[in-house]
């Protein structure tokens, strides 16, 4: 277990950078590093660099003002190669989880601006007499983050006017062709969260985790292309993927979180504490320092 926690707290890591507070209305709402906002500043209509940070002009009153605004940034930015591949899927965007939206932002363009972004992942289990397995899919190579990598059967990001619950029934169909009555199954277990530095912005982001028991016979197939290969792995199997890098690290933590709530990881493992720990990230700042002042 040691090495999966080593592992696992190297790609995970707390931010290092340094971020400047991203306001709207009044209330914080992302992260963005000097690079960035000094970029955001070339729109004088829309953002207002201040002392402290940068805000989005009080001008943009509404919802769908702000939205419209962002949109066109955006856009500029993708066609500038400084988000990744377009979704043409936006993200809520609020102050606090469960607040009304005070904007709706590209997907693409979401760790540029460090917004607090939410997730819905999915065990795929199965079990038979003596033991428990995990399936594991493959990432299609064109997939815009983590090309490639071994990931949960299940998981999407939650788009504006979703939730959990429904994000996680069309993933499943969608990435593993699980029906819908199997998929009703799934039981919500918890949240891991994520705050991490990454090449295109800040990573701030709540995974909402389930575990589905799947029938013994069930194979998963893809729907939409972004899953090139399905992997039914034992205990043993699956706990040298998580010591590698061939898995993605947000896959990793909601396995990781799987094993401790199963007691796969004994409670006096040297690396029991380490790897709980990093279930649940500090704060909601970008950082264990104080970066609020752009110091």
């Amino acid at each position: 277990m040691a090495r999966i926690a080593a592992r696992l707290e190297r790609a995970l890591a707390p931010p290092t950078e340094t971020y400047l507070p991203w306001a709207v209305d009044g209330r914080v709402v992302g992260w963005i590093t000097r690079q960035r906002a000094l970029r955001l500043e070339a729109w004088r209509d829309i953002f207002v660099r201040g002392v402290d940070g940068i805000a989005l002009a009080r001008s943009l009153a509404s919802v769908e003002a702000r939205t419209h605004a962002l949109d066109r940034v955006a856009r500029t930015l993708a066609a500038e190669g400084a988000l990744t591949a377009w979704r043409n899927e936006r993200y809520a965007v609020a102050a606090e989880d469960g607040d009304p939206p005070l904007l709706e932002l590209e997907r693409a363009a979401a760790r540029f601006f460090g917004i607090h972004t939410y997730a819905a992942h999915a065990n795929g289990l199965v079990r038979d007499a003596s033991r428990w397995r995990m399936w594991l899919a493959r990432r299609s190579p064109t997939k815009a983050i983590d090309p490639g990598l071994l990931d949960n059967l299940v998981g999407g990001g939650i788009p504006a006017g979703s939730d959990a619950h429904a994000t996680l029934l069309r993933e499943a169909f969608e990435e593993a062709g699980i029906p819908l009555e199997v998929a009703r199954q799934a039981r919500a277990v918890g949240r891991v969260e994520i705050r991490r530095d990454q090449p295109d912005g800040l990573q701030r982001e709540t995974i909402h985790v389930y575990d589905l028991w799947l029938p013994s016979d069930f194979t998963p197939r893809n729907q939409d292309g972004e899953a090139v290969e399905h992997r039914l792995c034992a205990p043993d199997a699956l706990l040298s993927i998580l010591e590698s890098d061939h898995i993605t690290a947000d896959a990793s933590l909601v396995i990781v979180d799987f094993l401790l709530r199963h007691d796969a990881i004994a409670g006096d493992d040297p690396a029991f504490e380490a790897l709980s720990a990093l279930r649940h990230a500090r704060g909601d700042g970008p950082a264990s320092r104080d970066d609020r002042s752009g110091r």
